[in-house]
């Protein structure tokens, strides 16, 4: 599965850049089909708590799933998007099956 990351009007780091593959190569376990895991990283003016913006957005054959999170970090925002990812995934998979 291939990961592509963009930080708008940022640097990303590449321990953030680093974390971000770790958690985001964990959706491809749940669809065999996903080949693709766009991620966005925005920081929200002003700067306040929770103003770190991450998005996701999961690329399979046939269906694509999306997911987006405001927290303290991208960190977190990442882990929070990636659970709400996991659980459509799931979800989706057994409504196919259940259709059959």
């Amino acid at each position: 599965m291939e990961i592509t990351i963009q930080a708008i009007h940022f640097e990303a780091s590449k321990q953030l850049e680093a974390f971000i593959q770790k958690k985001a190569s964990r959706l491809s376990k749940f669809h065999d089909g996903v080949y693709l895991a766009d991620v966005s990283l925005k920081v929200i003016k002003p700067e306040t708590s929770e103003n770190k913006e991450a998005s996701i957005k999961l690329f399979t054959r046939g269906h694509d799933f999306f997911a987006e999170e405001i927290a303290d970090t991208f960190e977190e925002a990442i882990d929070k998007c990636v659970n709400k990812l996991e659980r459509q995934v799931v979800k989706f998979k057994e409504k196919r099956i259940l259709k059959k």
